[in-house]
């Protein structure tokens, strides 16, 4: 069997000759041979060279690559990771559909469940996927239309059983699995119907990029095409080569990333600002055991909270030097994200609370600097945030 880390390589080539590197279709617009030619462009599904919202040649390049590592039938890119998330959604779903969701998920998910979906007649049941069988107990025979999960989940990297999601019978099971990537696990092989990525992120790697993508069984992409041609969230062919391009460096990428959010995890595991570390390649992780199975590397981002609530996180913030503050993750440089001031900002207190996020939790996004310079980065922040007197704001009550 051909690694993932070869078919990064080899994958979405289909389209470029004897070129080694993709070549940019930038026409939004393709010249028709003749009238029967248009009709027959026109009807037919994820066509490449009619019309720049019905496909592209360097957007179907990407999309073929990303199938080839999901091990899907075909794959559908968009504009955006919420675009394609909304594609799922409202594309699959309609008025009186059921959703069961997990809690712990990206604050945009949570935003669109629960704001979005009730205003379109979607009822949408979330759970607490620390809960075992919390999935299959809510799940509605003959009306649960979607299972949608995240994991590992942004940010408390929770995880749930893809197993467990897999064996459910009836709705159609689909899994956001942004933080792991093609090379971290494979959803399909274990029964989930859709995968869904940011390749925002890591897949495309260098903050280049925003995009979004969807793989899986070739009728459901096909059906969510033509859901995709009218809500136009129509992926650039400029991002979709960026990110075919670091796709090919992804495996040594997220390789390096992995081993130093282990290094920076242990480390602060024993730091007396640091109340909790989260990373499924700690051996602290709530389920780690799941983690040793279902992860081929546990991924490059991790989450802690500091003693001392918002007080101590805007320390951090402001104390670290190397990494730097910004909202994305996956790319190149080391980044700290507050997701309660960012990420997770637009959801309600409760829902803040309920997604295991305080006023103290850090989002670590690691790059690609030298592990031991992140560590002494994270670390040095710890010490910077020291005050005057000798006490740590990590160490006090926040006010």
């Amino acid at each position: 069997m051909v690694a993932r880390e070869t078919l990064a390589i080899t994958a979405g080539r289909n389209d470029t000759g004897s070129a080694l590197a993709p070549a940019v279709w930038a026409s939004s617009t393709f010249q028709l041979a003749s009238l029967a030619e248009g009709r027959l462009q026109a009807m037919r599904p994820r066509t490449t060279r009619f019309y720049g919202r019905h496909g592209n040649p360097s957007v179907r390049a990407f999309e073929d690559a990303v199938a080839t590592l999901e091990g899907a039938e075909a794959a559908l890119a968009f504009a955006s990771g919420m675009g394609a998330l909304c594609a799922v959604v409202l594309g699959l779903c309609r008025q009186g559909s059921h959703i069961v969701a997990q809690r712990q998920c990206y604050g945009g998910t949570t935003q669109l469940l629960a704001g979005v979906c009730p205003r379109f007649g979607i009822d949408v049941t979330f759970v607490d996927v620390t809960v075992p069988g919390a999935f299959a107990a809510a799940v509605r025979p003959g009306e649960t239309m979607l299972v949608l999960a995240e994991t590992p989940a942004n940010p408390r990297l929770d995880l749930v059983d893809l197993d467990e999601i897999g064996a459910l019978v009836g709705p159609i099971k689909v899994v956001d699995s942004t933080l792991a990537t093609p090379m971290g696990q494979q959803p399909l092989e274990h029964g989930i119907d859709l995968v869904v990525h940011s390749a925002t992120k890591a897949m495309a790697g260098h903050n280049d990029a925003v995009l979004g993508v969807v793989a899986g069984e070739r009728n459901l992409i096909e059906w969510l095409w033509g859901f995709a041609v009218l809500q136009g969230a129509t992926a650039s062919p400029y991002d979709a080569t960026n990110a075919l391009r670091g796709l090919r460096t992804l495996g040594v990428r997220f390789r390096q990333q992995s081993a130093s959010a282990v290094a920076v995890g242990e480390r602060l595991e024993r730091h007396p600002a640091v109340a909790e570390v989260r990373h499924p390649g700690l051996a602290s992780h709530p389920r780690a055991d799941l983690a040793r199975r279902q992860l081929r590397l546990p991924g490059g981002l991790l989450s802690f909270d500091l003693v001392g609530g918002l007080a101590a996180g805007e320390a951090f913030m402001g104390a670290v030097q190397l990494c730097l503050a910004a909202t994305s993750f996956g790319g190149p440089e080391s980044l700290v994200t507050h997701p309660a001031s960012t990420t997770h900002a637009g959801l309600t207190p409760e829902e803040m609370a309920e997604s295991g996020i305080s006023p103290g939790t850090i989002r670590l996004s690691c790059g690609l600097e030298d592990t031991e310079d992140i560590v002494a980065d994270v670390l040095g922040a710890l010490d910077r945030m020291t005050s005057d007197d000798g006490s740590s704001p990590a160490a006090r009550p926040a006010d």
